[in-house]
């Protein structure tokens, strides 16, 4: 993810997770932005007037390095640099739902009733909700935009589908995306070794064997790779196996943060600052949701207070490299 997200992270050993799995999260901001300055209703005209470009193409292919994902991936960029044309034919050679969601959307505005078809077929297809809000939102159709990004929320919640639709859907919060966990120790040393695919199954199997620190570090994983209700059940297991554990509690509390419910993190997260006040992991996370929450003075207040509570510690660098960016 773009921005200050890049800074959640103490190595950076999954960052090619991140990498792999990325979609056009700043083509979804932009939209979230300019929804905020809109008017909630079609146009009334016969053709809605059509906002200028084009949608862009929302695509979670994950840790997948097949041809096909490959090929699909190529042709989002091929999209993105306005060569709409050519990524429409790759994604013409090829049956899956993701690839003829991205010929609908690389085909626009004519691929706007295809898109629609394809969701009276595949309406529990998070990737088809999520595009065809986008159409909408392009048509003006606001209102329609919004029922399709709560369906691709509430078939897919375990998704990047479902990530994007809450950055739409809430677009008060100006940080794209969901907070992720930062764990105050390191990575294993094996995955600089493993392509992304081999990194998320070493991790998996890692988590399996039911440590603490592994299900946390899978966790993780899971987080970037937009899959939060995964993520929230590995870090609720670690919190289980260690109840007086502050790290995997802390963990627990953040993977429960949602732009439709944030208040079910912060409930977790308030009591564990009041039971560890000097606990730094603490600290710096109630300042990461703050962050997320676009409350910027707060967010330094509890940077601030994690690098005074344990100033070597991972979660005091990160604090302070969040420091250093908001100035």
């Amino acid at each position: 993810m773009p921005g200050i997200v890049g800074v959640v992270s103490p190595r950076a050993r999954v960052g090619a997770l991140v990498a792999v799995a990325a979609v056009a999260a700043a083509g979804v901001t932009i939209a979230a932005t300019m929804l905020t300055a809109t008017d909630e209703t079609r146009n009334a005209s016969p053709q809605p007037r059509l906002r200028p470009g084009a949608p862009p193409i929302v695509l979670d292919l994950g840790v997948r390095t097949d041809a096909e994902a490959r090929a699909l991936r190529r042709a989002i960029a091929l999209a993105g640099k306005r060569r709409r044309a050519a990524a429409e034919r790759i994604f013409a050679r090829y049956g899956s739902v993701e690839a003829q969601v991205g010929r609908a959307m690389a085909s626009w505005p004519q691929g706007a009733s295809r898109l629609e078809a394809l969701a009276r077929d595949r309406p529990r297809s998070g990737a088809v909700q999520l595009n065809l809000g986008l159409a909408r939102f392009w048509e003006r159709d606001h209102r329609g935009a919004r029922r399709a990004w709560r369906a691709a929320k509430r078939f897919e919640p375990d998704s990047t589908y479902a990530v994007r639709a809450g950055d739409l859907l809430h677009p008060e919060y100006p940080v794209p995306g969901l907070p992720v966990f930062v764990p105050s120790f390191g990575l294993p040393a094996a995955l600089d070794r493993l392509q992304p695919p081999a990194q998320l199954r070493y991790l998996e199997r890692r988590a399996g064997r039911g440590g603490v620190r592994d299900r946390l570090l899978y966790g993780v994983a899971l987080q970037r790779l937009g899959r939060p209700v995964s993520a929230r059940r590995e870090f609720a297991a670690a919190a289980a196996l260690a109840p007086k554990d502050v790290e995997a509690s802390t963990a627990a509390a953040v993977g429960r943060f949602d732009k439709d419910r944030p208040q079910d993190a912060f409930s977790r997260l308030g009591p564990l600052a009041r039971q560890y006040p000097r606990a730094a992991t603490i600290r710096f996370h109630l300042g990461l949701m703050l962050l997320w929450m676009g409350d910027v003075g707060e967010a330094k207040v509890q940077f601030r207070r994690a690098i005074a509570a344990d100033p070597g510690s991972v979660p005091a660098k990160q604090a302070q490299a969040f420091l250093d960016r908001l100035g």
